[in-house]
């Protein structure tokens, strides 16, 4: 479950919106497909919006000849992908090829760069905050036909990046296997020796990255000083409750790993095979945060790769985010223009405390300082 942080508070909350594949050596070289294109003679690698084919139909057009879409790091159980992934497919005729769906989003970013001018290149990423503005040269404009329904804080104006959905940093456990939970405090007893897990590597994932966010703020710190976080997970540990396996829905039935810290909407699909799992989000220590969506600039499937950022930022796509748990950035207005699934839209559960959304700036400061110090916890 290893991948992936900022986030849109829907009216679900009575809130107002708020501003992480195969990495084998390249063995295929690519052939002309980037530069299939557009209809007003623009190339499909340089379309920065469905106008320059001629139109949405023929960016599907242009998509269906190109017939395949690379993803990365997409597990079918993360935020409802399985089905969107299927679901893009059938609609369109398109193969989607998925890989290495349990990948970190830096993971991406490798695969990009070892894959270079082939097919197998990924044509799009899903990414973590602190690891898509640490990238944003390897990222091609382009806006939807949505664009304008997206709130301008949670997207670049140029198109280069777009948040796609998000959602609460939650501690989720085995009320089974452990005591009652309610706050990151608990997790420092003797009842959870070996038991903690942090879904990846906080340098490379972004929900480990606001796991430890998450630590920061409920111990004084903030998104501008993330030491404190990094302390709490020392702390943890020192007291060999600090459990370094990455969790997955089988080490979660498997008990393997009897508390995550991970996103809500991630811990909430859990309770599905696990009867017994809870979900928490601390009341003092509210961590929001969207994920970033980019296509990638060498994408080798140019036409397909914006047609399914098209698919994501449709009606559908977003409301097949929400079916997963997540929080879609384009929420507000849906839920305005009466589009939204409104009885997932109502079954979003209710957050406590005030919410904390890291900026761009406060990200990057941090992700440096982890960079720094986070090999002190886990050497």
């Amino acid at each position: 479950m290893t991948r992936r942080t900022h986030l849109l508070i829907g009216a679900g909350l009575g809130l107002s919106a708020l501003v992480l594949s195969a990495c084998a050596a390249p063995t295929e070289e690519r052939g002309d497909g980037g530069d299939a294109g557009g209809g007003n003679g623009v190339s499909a690698a340089q379309a920065t919006s469905a106008e320059d084919f001629g139109s949405m139909e023929d960016l599907v057009k242009a998509a269906q000849e190109e017939g395949e879409l690379n993803v990365i790091a997409l597990p079918p159980d993360w935020a409802n992908y399985g089905e969107i992934i299927d679901t893009f497919a059938e609609k369109y005729d398109i193969t989607v090829n998925s890989a290495q769906p349990d990948a970190a989003s830096q993971d991406e970013i490798n695969a990009a760069n070892q894959l270079e001018g082939t097919d197998r290149a990924p044509d799009v990423f899903d990414l973590g905050q602190s690891v898509a503005l640490a990238n944003t040269d390897l990222f091609a404009p382009y806006q939807v036909e949505t664009w304008d329904t997206i709130p301008d804080e949670f997207k670049d104006a140029d198109g280069t990046w777009v948040n796609d959905y998000g959602g609460f940093m939650s501690i989720g456990y085995d009320s089974a296997e452990v005591p009652e939970v309610s706050t990151l405090d608990d997790l420092l007893g003797s009842d959870f020796r070996g038991k903690v897990a942090l879904n990846g590597d906080p340098t490379q994932a972004g929900a480990a990255f606001s796991g430890v966010v998450m630590a920061a703020v409920a111990n004084g710190g903030s998104p501008d000083d993330i030491a404190p976080g990094v302390e709490y997970f020392q702390k943890l540990s020192d007291a060999g409750n600090f459990l370094p396996v990455d969790p997955t829905p089988a080490t979660v039935q498997s008990g393997q790993t009897p508390v995550v810290i991970d996103w809500d909407y991630l811990n909430a699909s859990l309770t599905k095979d696990v009867p017994t799992w809870k979900v928490v989000v601390p009341e003092n220590a509210a961590i929001a945060g969207y994920y970033f969506q980019a296509i990638n600039a060498d994408a080798p499937h140019p036409a397909a790769a914006r047609l399914w950022q098209e698919f994501l930022y449709s009606d559908e796509g977003q409301n097949l985010w929400l079916k997963g748990g997540a929080r879609p950035v384009r929420a507000d207005a849906m839920a305005e223009a009466g589009t939204i699934d409104q009885a997932l839209y109502d079954a979003l559960p209710d957050v406590a405390g005030e919410p904390v959304i890291p900026t761009n700036e406060q990200t990057e400061k941090a992700a440096a300082y982890l960079a720094e110090n986070w090999a002190k916890v886990v050497g």
